[in-house]
């Protein structure tokens, strides 16, 4: 298979996703930039359905406002449009870059002021041999991470070589967290999870069905390893179910969930009101990923452990004029207002994969 390895079991292989780029434009020619990572089987929508939702119902709480009301239009759109939590945070998203590109200020100083100008990194080893996992996890350690996430699942004795083979070859310091695709049931997640935690693990993500959230916390009960969710969690309440249920014990988000610069906010301040560390988590293109920086340089106190972005690994163009500077583990804070970065528009339509759709108030 020509996908990135995991034990999600999807027929479409996982060879990147689709990606939905917004633009909202100003009256004074000030733009601001979303972006939206789509992948059916834990998205749960295509690209086609975010466009049309905009078009067709989220856009009329949006066109004519100022983005400094952004809590206005995103309580109208939930209060006129269930769940939709994508496109509802990839319009977020462009609001919070617009108001920086407004304000001329970074949008990180919008949520909170600049803590950091550099933030710690996580890689991703993806399921394969064994060699290969082994390999690809202590060349990241030599480029410079401390953190790396491994992909488990295809059985629990397989789980255990992989996590004992790569705590050998990378040491005690590095810090590693495994991610199970929701490959077990909660009796089998928690044999799995047991059976590796003297390898240090740093939390174990969804390690069964997406929405089974008392499964979920029948692991969590039975295990010394903190869980955290991410195909079953898309909103600020998913997250306060999950919390509620001690479901997780720590807070898993991204771009794309709970939604949005605005929810991810209210999302990492109930996380630390709970005791809990936040981790950001996500595969995106530049536009993504330089929001991902900028929220963990404003919450880098509140966020304790590594952001993991590895769209710079994956893909081959981040849609960018000017790339972000990873340099040894670590991704630097685009300078400039709002997200810091420019959108290459050469790239963009040599990789569309559909129109463009503009909308006028």
């Amino acid at each position: 298979p020509g996908g990135l390895g995991m034990a999600i079991p999807a027929e479409e292989e996982w060879t990147g996703g689709d990606f939905v780029i917004c633009k909202l434009v100003a009256d004074d020619g000030n733009i601001g930039l979303g972006e939206a990572f789509v992948w059916l089987p834990e998205t749960g929508v295509t690209p086609g359905q975010i466009i049309e939702i905009i078009e067709k119902a989220l856009a009329r709480y949006v066109l004519g406002e100022s983005p400094f009301n952004y809590a206005r239009m995103l309580e109208r759109m939930e209060n006129n449009v269930a769940r939709n939590e994508v496109a509802k945070g990839l319009l977020d998203m462009a609001c919070y870059d617009l108001m920086g590109k407004i304000s001329g200020c970074p949008a990180a100083e919008l949520m909170g002021g600049i803590k950091v100008k550099e933030i710690k990194l996580g890689a991703l080893v993806p399921l394969m041999d064994l060699g290969s996992m082994v390999g690809l996890a202590q060349a990241f350690c030599r480029e410079g991470f401390g953190t790396i996430r491994l992909k488990l699942g295809k059985s629990i004795e397989d789980d255990v070589r992989i996590a004992e083979s790569v705590r050998e070859a990378v040491g005690e310091k590095i810090r590693i967290r495994v991610d199970y695709n929701q490959a077990y049931t909660p009796a089998k997640a928690i044999t799995a999870i047991r059976a590796i935690e003297r390898f240090k693990i740093e939390f174990a993500e969804q390690p069964v069905a997406a929405t089974d959230y008392l499964g979920m916390a029948y692991v969590q009960k039975n295990v010394n390893v903190s869980l955290m969710a991410h195909e079953g969690c898309f909103s600020l309440r998913d997250i306060v179910t999950l919390v509620e249920l001690k479901a997780i014990g720590v807070v898993g988000i991204n771009s794309e969930r709970p939604g949005g610069v605005t929810r991810a906010l209210e999302a990492i301040d109930f996380a630390r009101s709970r005791g809990l560390p936040a981790a950001l988590h996500n595969q995106p293109l530049g536009i993504a990923s330089a929001m991902h920086i900028h929220l963990a340089a404003a919450k880098y106190d509140a966020l304790e452990l590594a952001t993991e972005l590895f769209g710079m690994v994956m893909f081959e163009h981040d849609l960018l004029k000017k790339p972000i500077d990873y340099s040894r583990g670590t991704a630097k804070l685009p300078s400039g207002p709002g997200w810091g970065v420019e959108l290459d528009e050469a790239a963009l339509e040599r990789y569309a994969a559909g129109a463009t759709l503009i909308l006028k108030a």
